[in-house]
């Protein structure tokens, strides 16, 4: 038991004297930020995807558009995470010319990487929706891309809020993996607290350990929104 308290008092030495806790903060809030929005562009992608998916293929517009759909989700369902960070950061943002911070790159590939599976969620969630829903908006003169967006997509978000809200924490535990393309991110900001004091018990502790805070505030946020849904559904 002492050997452990020395192993903690190491940690928290490197935590408040050396800045380990400045780090910790940077951390989390780039893990965060690379999560919360990754999923936001993802949505966005997915939503669309989703719309093109369930469209009718009458014409050879609707077909093309599917067929790269398809595509797109096969590609970034298809390859780890990992994979798509690191051909991303040194090989195509190179080879196009481009310099961007690698936080802003971990943002893209999460966005795009989270379209490809949200898309497939709302999709599910699109055709849970009673097909009434969509001839109700047609038959009083909204387009198809209208009654979508205001009529169907808003009901299907209520069924798939479950399911987006693990999309949400998949994303938060697989930043761990930015650091691959020089992110800060919690992992990097622990494994410097170890690195210091040469002891990693306690950094990577701490570090399991919020990462469970995390996914329990996340968890307990999405169970309020199911909630509030559920109430304004019976007041309606």
């Amino acid at each position: 038991m002492g050997n452990f308290d020395k192993k903690i008092a190491k940690f928290w030495e490197i935590f408040i004297n050396h800045n380990g806790y400045a780090k910790v903060l940077t951390g989390l809030q780039n893990t965060l930020i690379i999560a919360v929005v990754g999923l936001a562009i993802g949505i966005v992608i997915g939503t669309v995807i989703a719309a093109i998916e369930v469209m009718p293929k009458y014409k050879r517009l609707p077909r093309i558009l599917n067929g790269v759909c398809a595509f797109y989700v096969g590609l970034f369902r298809g390859t780890p995470i990992v994979v798509q960070l690191l051909v991303a950061y040194y090989v195509i943002l190179p080879l196009l010319g481009i310099n961007m911070p690698p936080v802003n790159v971990c943002i893209m590939v999460f966005g795009l990487n989270s379209g490809a599976y949200v898309s497939e969620i709302m999709r599910g969630g699109i055709l849970s929706v009673d097909p009434g829903q969509m001839e109700a908006g047609r038959a009083v003169g909204l387009s198809y891309s209208v009654t979508m967006l205001k009529i169907v997509v808003p009901q299907a978000v209520k069924n798939i809020l479950p399911t987006l809200g693990n999309e949400l924490i998949a994303l938060v535990k697989e930043t761990s993996v930015v650091s691959f393309v020089g992110a800060a991110d919690l992992y990097v900001a622990f494994s410097y607290i170890g690195t210091n004091n040469y002891e990693f018990m306690v950094p990577y502790l701490a570090m399991a350990l919020i990462y469970i805070v995390m996914v329990m505030i996340i968890a307990m946020f999405v169970r309020i929104m199911e909630r509030s849904l559920r109430k304004s559904d019976r007041n309606n």
